[in-house]
């Protein structure tokens, strides 16, 4: 009797052990979601994890699952079947295994429900019995369903400013967007008249501009005029006030992706520069001359070669000029029509970099035949360079040149003028606070003076912005000119005859052109209050030295004035 109930003790116990642990572990929430940039323990480090003792029902599930069939023949361990054999017979093999026999002992060892482990929160159980228990999942389906991936959380983009957060914003007309500028400077000029005896005057400017730029997706068209009047002090004799007006606009069609047709227009309104030989004695006020012109070309790209051919027509007329004593001057024979025609073909050796060749010939027709001293001044043109364009991810951008030009004239008594040039406009951005331009200019103008064929110029400019801060700039600037008046009248016995004083004695009854060189250099400061308003100020000084004597000069300019833009 004792032994009996001892034996239904002993039952009643491991009975109720066997459920109570089972109810406990069914009813154990998930650990919370670990933060996987955390650097710590997964675990609680207080409360370390036990292992715990598997009962029969446990360690029933150590061994194979009831539904695992063996692998075939160069099937992995898992069950995957790489051959793709007998799939069908699996299948079928797997289901019949899966159901149990009544009465035997392997229905009675599926009564006992295993302890369900701990849910991640990634995973998703299949099926949850009444009590809390999790039932084993069908045959075919993967151990665990994974969840949703989250996604990451977008990154937030760095703010980014405006290259010059005084720039103007300019404004929108259409499908233009304009941009309107006004400077009006005062100031003293040591030497207005550039001549060798100096005398000052005091000095204004006014200077408007526009700049317009088309916001279309196909063509361009894109201008730029800027003007100014510079006045000086009514003693200021002869008077220097002059205007100074320069404007051109480019246009773009694009016919195809690959054909496209060139327009432009150019207008320039200006006077000889004080000082000139060109000038007449006795002037009493420097006379205006305009010089407007278009082109119309054609272009062509052939993969990265491209091609195009351009025509050229520009008018140069002078005003008459006022003399002194009330008469005046006619300068009809300076008036003259050019035209020309350029050939360029660039291939675009790497992105941003296209070396080019170009051609072109011109010829000028006077007015009149001869002009006041009986000289015929038509004449004709060739020239030739090489050079490249640069958009290099805008660190370096605009174009460079050299070349080989010839000017021939009708009068047998006017040289030949030919020699090298070099044209080049330039902007490299040394880093965030530091640009720097260069340019350059070749050109060979027209002369009034008696024996001289023609004034051959070449120009070279430097200028080197800095920003000590967003809104204070300085500048600094450097300047060169050579000139070089080609020909000469009469030279006999270590004696010349010259008019103008363009040509120069020398020992020996020989005779040399008149050769200006003329340097300037200047600081400049620029004060930005806002994007609409500047302070400005600069100094500059200009020098001219000439083989022939009487001509050097020395000027110093003073400015001051205000920017207003939009």
């Amino acid at each position: 009797m004792s032994a009996a109930l001892y034996g239904a003790g002993v039952l009643t116990a491991a009975c109720a052990l066997a459920f109570g642990s089972g109810a406990a572990l069914a009813q154990m929430t998930a650990p919370e979601f670990p933060d996987p940039l955390a650097p710590k323990l997964q675990t609680d480090p207080r409360k370390p994890p036990r292992f715990q003792q598997f009962g029969q029902a446990a360690q029933a599930q150590l061994g194979p699952p009831t539904n695992f069939t063996p692998p075939p023949s160069a099937a992995g361990d898992t069950g995957f079947d790489s051959t793709n054999k007998n799939k069908a017979k699996a299948k079928a093999a797997a289901k019949t295994k899966s159901k149990p026999k009544v009465g035997s002992d392997a229905s009675a060892a599926t009564t006992d429900v295993a302890p369900a482990p701990a849910i991640s929160p990634y995973q998703k159980p299949f099926q949850a019995s009444g009590n809390g228990a999790y039932a084993a999942a069908p045959a075919g389906a993967p151990p665990v369903e994974i969840g949703p991936i989250r996604k990451p959380v977008p990154k937030r983009k760095a703010h980014s400013e405006p290259d010059d957060p005084y720039a103007p914003l300019g404004v929108h007309a259409g499908s233009f967007l304009l941009y309107p500028a006004i400077d009006m400077i005062g100031g003293y000029d040591t030497n207005p008249a550039r001549a060798p005896s100096a005398k000052g005057a005091t000095l204004y400017s006014v200077a408007p501009e526009l700049r317009a730029q088309s916001n279309w997706s196909r063509h361009e068209l894109k201008g730029e005029l800027r003007g100014s009047y510079t006045g000086y002090s009514p003693d200021a004799e002869p008077t220097l006030s002059r205007p100074n007006v320069n404007g051109k606009v480019d246009g773009r069609v694009d016919v195809t992706s690959m054909t496209r047709i060139d327009l432009g227009g150019r207008l320039l309104v200006a006077t000889d520069n004080p000082g000139s030989p060109n000038l007449q004695a006795g002037l009493a006020k420097l006379p205006i001359y305009t010089t407007y012109g278009g082109s119309a070309g054609v272009g062509q790209k052939i993969n990265r070669f491209d091609l195009s051919l351009t025509g050229d027509a520009e008018r140069t007329a002078y005003q008459a000029s006022k003399l002194t004593d009330g008469s005046t001057a006619s300068n009809d024979d300076r008036n003259y029509d050019q035209y020309s025609v350029k050939l360029r073909g660039g291939y675009e050796l790497t992105p941003g970099v296209t070396p080019f060749v170009e051609a072109s010939t011109d010829t000028r027709r006077h007015d009149l035949v001869t002009d006041s001293f009986g000289y015929r001044r038509n004449s004709k043109g060739v020239t030739g360079q090489l050079g490249s364009t640069f958009e290099l991810s805008r660190l370096l951008t605009g174009e460079v040149a050299a070349g080989y030009t010839r000017r021939d004239y009708d009068d047998a008594r006017l040289a030949q003028l030919s020699g090298l040039i070099g044209n080049a406009s330039l902007v490299w951005t040394a880093n965030a606070l530091t640009s720097v331009k260069f340019t350059a200019a070749s050109a060979i103008a027209e002369s009034t003076i008696a024996g001289v064929s023609g004034v051959f110029s070449r120009d070279i400019g430097l200028q080197i912005d800095h920003s000590f801060r967003r809104w204070l700039i300085g500048s600094v600037k450097f300047g060169a000119g050579f000139d070089s008046y080609k020909g000469t009248d009469i030279a006999t016995g270590g004696t010349t005859v010259a008019i103008c004083d363009c040509v120069v004695s020398t020992p020996g009854g020989t005779a040399a052109d008149r050769e200006d060189k003329r340097y300037s250099a200047g600081l400049g400061l620029t004060y930005k209050l806002n994007r609409t308003t500047q302070i400005k100020g600069e100094f500059r000084q200009d020098w001219l030295r000439s083989n022939v004597s009487g001509n050097d000069y020395t000027a110093s300019i003073f400015m001051l004035g205000l920017r207003f833009q939009q």
